[in-house]
């Protein structure tokens, strides 16, 4: 694991927990109406992507069971076709694959030494 790699870990773990909170009694009816909802998702998404780009190829390749090319692919739609975003496809990777991913990450990140 490279040095930096629990902090990415921890953004994306911490932007993936976001997206849930902002999902809390939310239907696709909410966030086809409620734009600041849209823009709040794609920009926690980015996050996580953003993040997945920047761990390390060694901690990846470890770690198969995430998906981090289909991750740094979402995040590269959302920040350079945003005209392409589909609505339906943000609420199917928050309501789906978002929970997945923290169960996945929830166990891979170190604990904090007791202080």
């Amino acid at each position: 694991m490279n040095e930096r790699d629990p902090a990415y870990l921890w953004d994306i773990l911490q932007a993936a927990k976001e997206i849930v909170r902002f999902l809390a009694g939310k239907q696709l009816d909410d966030l086809t109406s409620d734009r600041v909802l849209q823009l709040a998702l794609e920009r926690e998404l980015e996050v996580v992507g953003e993040a997945a780009a920047r761990i390390s190829k060694e901690f990846r390749d470890t770690h198969p069971e995430v998906s981090w090319s289909r991750i740094i692919a979402q995040r590269n739609v959302i920040a350079h076709q945003y005209g392409e975003i589909e609505t339906d496809r943000i609420w199917l990777v928050a309501t789906e694959r978002v929970p997945e991913l923290i169960a996945l990450l929830e166990p891979l990140i170190p604990q904090l030494p007791d202080q």
